[in-house]
């Protein structure tokens, strides 16, 4: 079965020893996704910009692997204030539209660099 690592300049570049997103065969397995503006580097503020910041930079992975987000069929979202779940799931909402992949959402102690929300996903398209 063919691997391919995926990379684009439209996300941010991996922070350690791990490549944006690795397709093998029709499946895409994205990276965490954090709100790096991969413009500048630097993080977004506030829950609202974070949530679609990260859902951008997971976009773009997507889309340099030639797929969408309808194709994306699991995510796992992590979030360090699950108080902040009805925000995050309206811009989630929003960015998949009336498309619903299967989604686990997780509060966690702490994300790399501070952030507050982290995207994940896998991605199938032939």
């Amino acid at each position: 079965m063919s691997q391919t690592i995926i990379n684009t300049p439209k996300a941010p570049a991996a922070i350690g020893p791990y490549v944006q997103a690795r397709k093998v065969g029709p499946f895409l397995y994205t990276s965490g996704q954090i709100p790096l503006d991969p413009a500048t580097g630097e993080m977004v503020q506030g829950i609202e910009a974070q949530t679609e910041q990260a859902l951008n930079n997971l976009l773009a992975i997507l889309e340099a692997a030639g797929l969408d987000r309808h194709h994306v069929i699991k995510t796992t979202v992590f979030v360090k204030d699950l108080a902040d779940f009805g925000t995050v799931n309206a811009i989630y909402e929003r960015f998949f539209g009336d498309h619903k992949p299967a989604r686990s959402c997780v509060e966690v102690a702490r994300l790399p660099k501070d952030a507050l929300v982290e995207v994940e996903a896998v991605a199938y398209g032939d």
